[in-house]
């Protein structure tokens, strides 16, 4: 059974950081890109920021300059470091991977998300 677990979530100030994890477990073959989606209430889910098998990475525009998505391949881990935080980057954020399993073949997995507030 794959599973994807992130952490890291929490309040924080406008103007603060956050880094979150996501890490991968379970037996599999291979992962393709990684990536990072959020929903905010009453929004539909939205990527945030991608990096590929070669670590090519890509980002939303609203998040661009502020976030940095990297991955520890050794430990089937991608984070998502957040700074200059602002209000509107409230939502549940979750990690997202399409993994190559020994019995299903490839499929799409999805964290359980983790809560990520901006307030003061």
């Amino acid at each position: 059974q794959v599973r994807l677990a992130e952490s890291g979530g929490g309040l924080v100030q406008p103007g603060g950081s956050l880094r979150l994890s996501c890490a991968v477990s379970g037996r599999f073959d291979s992962i393709r890109s990684m990536s990072w989606y959020r929903q905010a209430p009453g929004k539909d889910r939205e990527l945030v920021a991608r990096i590929g098998s070669d670590d090519a990475t890509s980002y939303a525009a609203p998040v661009k300059g502020r976030f940095t998505i990297s991955r520890d391949s050794r430990k089937n881990t991608v984070y998502l470091q957040m700074n200059s935080l602002k209000p509107e980057d409230s939502a549940v954020y979750y990690c997202n991977a399409p993994i190559l399993t020994p019995f299903d073949g490839w499929n799409v997995y999805w964290g359980q998300g983790t809560q990520v507030t901006v307030s003061s």
